[in-house]
């Protein structure tokens, strides 16, 4: 872990700065949404109920379904408002709850007291119910507080810069490291969080106002000193003048290019062989990785981002919807002119391998049950099949299983990439549904059965552009040596590289680049 250290510190300013700004953020404006209304709400029960059904309801969905789901909802955008929108929706129940809780437990003869001393309504509810309904309301702000920070975590695939940056990463690249860092800067944010408030609560009680001021501002002011710390270290120093004329040579120069990129480890080394490409043209380049795959598309459609790697087997059935694959230069043909005349995305080209969906078993498995096609799994009277989450609601898998006659008692267990592969060589599942371009196959000894039916569709790797991208000339020129430039060996080794012998994406990056450039 100690050598990875100093990595996981250069990111730290601007991972934890995009963590706190989203958090407090969210926190603030559940809190400003929240008092108002659990205040009205304490008042008139018809009000109380549907809005304690609603955010009850929002508390239901899954943090990252919720999520996902601000995304088609705002037009493909991605990035700080759908992450802010679902995390605040998320933080409304608790702050909510405790407000109406807290105010109907005023007891009643306290309320009369107050109106018998002559106050307003006004202001028995400022001077005596919100005190003593303060203890339940500030719970519940600390409730929320919680679960947005660690929810916050979960931004990262739509495309928020958060402390998740480090888990989703570290799970993909076996990074445990960035993974556990990850973890604990995620919990201590959340701690330090909940004592500041647990501080004014201590100093409303004791009547310092002063006290609660300062640590009021004090959780203000440490997410706007991460961030200021942010940008400066992540200023950076200006290249020489020969730099500055082939940028300007380039057509590129100091234009903003968005780089995106899929949750696992051949999308972060290809998302940043491009951007050393664009970054050499003179582009100002920013990353976006870890996004999900109907969410890169969908922001690549909007314009969110300007390029990114896919394949044409993803496009043809998530974004076209065809169910029956097609030839390989066919399918190609029809992927581009779909994604030119309904999205306005242009694809420049086929980088020159396929990562292609095959069901893989280890050598042993192989050898002890005559397996060398899909069709020989059907044999097999007991079967499980591990896959990435998204394969088996994909429609190869519906064609696959009725062409060869796989039984309907498959067991099907879904997992992260990361995982699949230990899971079939240590026997906790039968099959895999391996990535053909991964470095783990050759590298685990796996045999990745033969599909004599063709039910499992080409995937080939092409580079997308956004209309925006595609109508600056520069972009296309920078990224076209390494239209076919890139085989399957070549992706395979470079996987390996980060996957197999635990080195950087960087140094994967590398190795692409040394076998492209002159």
């Amino acid at each position: 872990m100690f050598e990875t250290l100093p990595d996981l510190i250069d990111n730290l300013p601007a991972y934890l700065g995009g963590h706190m700004r989203l958090s407090v953020a969210a926190i603030l404006t559940a809190l400003i949404v929240s008092l108002p209304l659990g205040i009205v709400a304490a008042r008139n029960p018809v009000i109380a109920r549907p809005a304690l059904g609603v955010a009850s309801v929002l508390q239901t969905i899954p943090a990252l379904a919720l999520l996902a789901l601000m995304v088609p909802v705002l037009g493909g955008m991605i990035g700080f408002l759908p992450a802010f929108i679902a995390l605040t929706l998320y933080g409304v129940l608790p702050i909510l709850r405790n407000t109406i809780v807290g105010l109907q437990g005023v007891d009643v003869t306290v309320r009369e007291a107050a109106r018998g001393v002559g106050m307003s309504p006004a202001q028995s509810l400022m001077q005596v119910e919100l005190p003593l309904a303060a203890p339940a309301i500030i719970a519940g702000i600390r409730t929320a507080t919680v679960w947005v920070v660690g929810a916050a975590t979960l931004a990262t695939p739509v495309g928020a810069t958060s402390l998740g940056n480090y888990i989703f990463s570290g799970l993909q690249t076996r990074t445990w490291a960035a993974v556990i860092f990850g973890c604990l800067c995620s919990a201590g944010l959340a701690l330090l969080l909940d004592q500041l408030i647990a501080a004014i609560e201590r100093a409303l009680k004791s009547g310092e106002r002063r006290g609660a001021i300062g640590a009021a501002l004090a959780t203000v002011l440490i997410p706007a000193l991460v961030l200021g710390a942010a940008s400066v270290i992540n200023t950076r120093p200006g290249d020489g003048a020969d730099a500055e004329m082939a940028r300007a040579e380039s057509g590129l120069s100091d234009q903003p290019v968005v780089v995106g990129a899929k949750s696992f480890t051949e999308q972060y080394i290809l998302a940043e062989v491009i951007e050393s490409r664009l970054r050499a043209a003179g582009a100002q380049t920013e990353r976006r990785d870890n996004l999900g795959s109907t969410v890169v598309f969908d922001a690549l459609r909007s314009g969110e981002i300007d390029v990114y790697v896919d394949y044409t087997g993803t496009l043809w059935a998530n974004a076209m919807g065809e169910d029956a694959p097609i030839g390989r230069h066919l399918m190609n043909a029809a992927v581009t002119s779909w994604l030119y005349d309904n999205a306005g995305i242009v694809s420049l080209g086929r980088l020159g391998f396929e990562n292609a969906y095959g069901f893989a078993v280890t050598r042993t498995f192989a050898d002890a049950n005559e397996l060398e096609t899909i069709s020989d799994l059907a044999r097999l009277t007991s079967l499980s099949i591990g896959a990435d989450p998204e394969f088996f609601a994909r429609p190869e898998w519906e064609r696959t299983r009725n062409l060869y006659g796989l039984a309907e008692g498959v067991e099907q267990r879904s997992m992260d990439s990361t995982f699949m592969y230990d899971a079939v060589q240590s026997g906790a599942v039968d099959v895999i549904t391996a990535y053909t371009s991964d470095g783990r196959v050759l590298a685990y000894d796996l045999v990745v059965l033969e599909d004599p039916l063709g039910a499992l569709p080409p995937y080939d790797a092409v580079i997308l552009l956004s209309a925006d991208a595609a109508q600056r000339p520069a972009v296309a020129r920078a990224l076209a040596p390494l239209l076919g430039a890139i085989d399957a060996d070549l992706m395979r080794q470079a996987n390996a590289v980060v996957e197999v012998e635990r080195r950087s994406v960087s140094e994967a990056a590398q190795l692409i680049l040394d076998a492209v450039e002159p």
